[in-house]
C-alpha cells in the first residue's frame, strides 16, 4: 500500500515537472522586473523610408530613451508584410522582438492571402496601436468630376475606370474597393509595386485616379498635378485642410484610414506588454513627438493592449466583409 503510494506521489512529481518543461523557455527566463535589460528589435515589414518605417524610427527613439536601452529598427520587406510580420510571429516571446505592424499586414492580410504564414489573432499579442494617417482619393487634373458622385457617374458612363494603388492588399485598394461598394461604380484595380509610379502615371493621365496616402500626395494637388476629391477618413487633414471627407460628401462608412500598432509574439508575459504599452502611450502624448509627425500626416494614438485587439479583431472583420462583396482579388 505504501508502495503503492509512493509510486502515484513520484508519478504526480514527474508529471509536474514535465508540465513545468513543457513551458515556453521564454516564458521562464522573461523577467519583468528587469524588462529590458538588453537592446529591442523593432522589425519595419517594409522597405526603408516608407511610412510605417519613418514612423517607427522616430518612435523607437522614444522608447529607447524611456528605457535607457537601444531599440534597433530592421527592415524586413515582402510580401505585403508579411514577410517580416512572419519573423516576428515565430520568435521567442520575451519581449525583445517586435514588429511595427499595419492595416495591411495584421488586418487586410488575413483575409487577402490564402496563405498567410501567421494568423493574426492567434500568433501576436497586441501592445498598442501607434498611430494612423488618412488616404486620399485624387484623379488626374483633367477628369471632369469633383466630387465622388461625380467621380462615380463618370465611371458609370464610361462603362469602367482604372485607379492606381500602392499594391495588392494595401488600404489604397480598400478605398477603391470600398467605392465600388458604396456607389456601384464599375472599376478596375491596377496595382503598382513602385508607387512612385503610379502617382507619375496619373499625373500623365495614364491612368484615371489613385488612392493612396496623403503626405506623399500633397505637393502634386498644390501644384494643380492632381486633384483631390475626398479624404477617406473621419476628419479632414490638416495637411490639405480643403478637401473635404467622403461623409461630408453624403457617402458614410467610406473610411480606408491607414493605421500602424506594435506587436508582439504570442505567449510574452502581460507585464512585458505592460511596459511596452506604457512606453508607446508616453510616446503618444509626447507633445514634440507629435510636432514632428504631423508634416508626415500622422496622428499619435496609443490606446491600451485590450483596446488594440479590440481594434484589429473589428478591422479585420470590416475588410473580410469587403473583399468578400467586391471578390477583391486574392492572392
Amino acid at each position: 500500500m505504501n508502495y503503492s503510494r509512493s509510486r502515484r506521489r513520484a508519478a504526480m512529481r514527474w508529471l509536474t515537472l514535465c508540465g513545468i518543461l513543457a513551458l515556453p523557455l521564454p516564458a521562464l527566463a522573461a523577467q519583468a522586473d528587469d524588462y529590458p535589460s538588453r537592446a529591442i528589435t523593432i522589425i519595419v515589414p517594409y522597405g526603408a523610408g516608407s511610412s510605417t518605417d519613418i514612423l517607427t524610427r522616430i518612435v523607437s527613439k522614444h522608447i529607447s530613451e524611456q528605457f535607457g536601452q537601444t531599440v534597433i529598427v530592421e527592415n524586413r520587406a515582402g510580401a505585403g508584410g508579411s514577410i517580416g510580420s512572419a519573423h516576428v510571429a515565430k520568435s521567442r516571446p520575451d519581449g525583445y522582438t517586435l514588429v511595427m505592424g499595419t492595416i495591411s499586414s495584421h488586418s487586410i492580410n488575413q483575409t487577402m492571402m490564402k496563405n498567410l504564414p501567421y494568423d493574426v489573432l492567434k500568433d501576436f499579442s497586441m501592445i498598442s496601436l501607434v498611430a494612423y494617417f488618412p488616404n486620399l482619393l485624387a484623379v488626374n487634373k483633367d477628369v471632369p468630376a469633383s466630387n465622388i458622385s461625380e467621380l462615380a457617374a463618370l465611371a458609370k458612363s464610361r462603362g469602367g475606370m482604372s485607379f492606381a494603388t500602392g499594391g495588392i492588399g494595401s488600404s489604397g485598394q480598400m478605398g477603391g474597393e470600398l467605392l465600388k461598394l458604396r456607389t456601384g461604380a464599375p472599376l478596375n484595380h491596377v496595382p503598382y509595386k513602385e508607387v512612385s509610379q503610379a502617382i507619375t502615371d496619373t499625373r500623365a493621365g495614364h491612368i484615371p485616379m489613385l488612392f493612396y496616402q496623403v503626405p506623399a500626395l500633397v505637393s502634386q494637388i498644390q501644384a494643380g498635378e492632381l486633384k483631390a476629391l475626398a479624404v477617406l477618413a473621419p476628419q479632414r487633414t490638416p495637411l490639405l485642410p480643403d478637401v473635404p471627407t467622403s461623409a461630408e460628401q453624403g457617402i458614410t462608412d467610406f473610411d480606408a484610414t491607414a493605421w500602424m500598432g506594435l506587436f508582439a509574439p504570442a505567449g510574452t508575459p502581460p507585464a512585458i506588454i505592460g511596459k511596452l504599452n506604457e512606453a508607446v502611450r508616453k510616446a503618444a502624448t509626447d507633445t514634440q513627438l507629435g510636432q514632428q509627425l504631423a508634416p508626415q500626416g500622422f496622428t499619435m494614438v496609443g490606446n491600451s493592449a485590450e483596446e488594440f485587439k479590440e481594434f484589429v479583431e473589428q478591422d479585420i472583420r470590416k475588410w473580410a466583409e469587403v473583399i468578400q462583396a467586391t471578390q477583391a482579388n486574392v492572392q
